[in-house]
C-alpha cells in the first residue's frame, strides 16, 4: 500500500476575501510562501519517494519548495486541479447572492447536484482526480507520496473514499487548512485515512 499525503496549496490570492478561485490561475500571497517553506522542512525528513502536482501556480509553488528540500521533482498532473466555479470564479459568496441568489441557495442545500451556474460537475471531478490517484498509487506501490492539490477536490475525494454522498462534503469538511496534512493508506481501490487537516507547524514526520 501507498500512503498519500494530501496536501492543500498555500493561502493563495483572494483568500482573506473568501474568494472562490478554482480554475482561476492565481499565486500565493507572502503566507503562503511561508506555509510552502513550513511544509518544505516537513518534507525534508518525511521519507517522501515522489511528489504530485495540481497545474495550477498555487500548488506548483507550494510543491517546489517541498521539492527543493529533498531534492525529488515535481511531477504535474492535471487531473489534480480545482474544480471550475463558473460564475462563480473570483466572487465572494455575498457578490454571487446579489447575482444569482437561487442558484446559490441550490448550491448550498446539496452542492454536488447543484453545482454553481456553468461550473464543473462535481461527480466527473472525483471521477479524474481518483483516477490521478490510482494512477499514482500504481507507480509508487510501497511509497509515501506528496500530492499537492485543492480543497474541493481533496474533500470530494474524502467523501468518495469514506462512502458519504459527495453532496456532503462542505458540512463534513466545512475546513481544509492551507499546507495541512491528510494522510491515506491506499491500495488503489479502498482508503484508510490515518490523519485528516493536521497543521504541519511543529509536526515530525511519521
Amino acid at each position: 500500500m501507498v500512503d498519500l499525503v494530501l496536501v492543500r496549496h498555500g493561502e493563495r490570492a483572494g483568500t482573506r476575501e473568501r474568494r472562490y478561485h478554482g480554475s482561476t490561475d492565481v499565486a500565493l500571497t507572502p503566507r503562503g510562501y511561508e506555509q510552502a517553506e513550513r511544509l518544505a522542512e516537513w518534507a525534508s525528513e518525511a521519507s517522501l519517494t515522489a511528489i504530485y502536482s495540481s497545474t495550477l501556480v498555487r500548488a506548483r509553488e507550494t510543491a517546489a519548495a517541498a521539492a527543493r528540500a529533498n531534492g525529488l521533482e515535481v511531477r504535474m498532473e492535471p487531473r489534480l486541479r480545482e474544480l471550475d466555479f463558473g460564475a462563480g470564479e473570483g466572487l465572494t459568496e455575498g457578490e454571487m447572492a446579489e447575482r444569482f441568489p437561487e442558484a446559490l441557495e441550490a448550491f448550498y442545500a446539496d452542492p454536488a447536484a447543484h453545482p454553481l451556474p456553468g461550473g464543473e460537475d462535481p461527480h466527473a471531478a472525483v471521477e479524474r482526480g481518483l483516477a490521478a490517484v490510482r494512477d499514482i498509487a500504481a507507480a509508487h506501490p510501497d511509497g509515501r507520496v506528496l500530492v499537492v492539490m485543492h480543497t474541493t477536490l481533496m474533500r470530494l475525494m474524502l467523501c468518495r473514499f469514506l462512502g458519504t454522498p459527495l453532496g456532503e462534503y462542505r458540512r463534513l469538511f466545512p475546513l481544509v487548512r492551507n499546507c495541512s496534512l491528510t494522510v491515506l493508506r491506499y491500495d488503489g481501490d479502498r482508503a484508510a485515512v490515518l490523519e485528516f487537516n493536521t497543521p504541519v507547524d511543529g509536526r515530525r514526520p511519521a
